[in-house]
């Protein structure tokens, strides 16, 4: 079960990261397609805005779904396993997630002996012990 947890984690760290490089990505060529035409100051000011404008969007949504999210109704408390909190955090808070992703990351560059650790423990292969 914790090796799940461990996978579903990495899992979703390099899906925050692939996310982060993307947008990061096409900044850049966002900005090399304005630069033509507006300059290094309105390319600058043109990213800046579709960034805002995607912030905007995205926060406009997560207002909308935490007030639209509850009807009258009251629901049986349901118990989740640790794998299902981590998948629900995901996919409910992706900012969270990818801020998470990137502090993993930079802690994994910066302690090679825990990613050493974390590596051998996905690789190796649980045998029961031999009796």
């Amino acid at each position: 079960m914790f090796e799940k947890t461990l996978m579903t984690l990495a899992a979703a760290a390099a899906i925050a990261a692939a996310a982060a490089v993307a947008v990061v990505a096409l900044a850049f060529a966002f900005y090399q397609v304005m630069l033509q035409w507006v300059g290094p100051a309105g390319a600058s000011a043109a990213v800046a805005a579709v960034a805002a404008l995607f912030v905007g969007i995205a926060g406009l949504l997560a207002a909308n779904r935490a007030h639209g999210g509850h009807h009258g109704g009251h629901a049986s408390p349901v118990e989740h396993t640790l794998v299902e909190k981590i998948i629900d955090i995901v996919r409910d808070r992706p900012m969270l997630s990818a801020g998470a992703a990137l502090a993993a990351g930079i802690f994994a560059l910066r302690n090679p002996a825990f990613l050493s650790a974390l590596v051998k423990g996905f690789m190796e292969t649980q045998q029961p012990p031999k009796r």
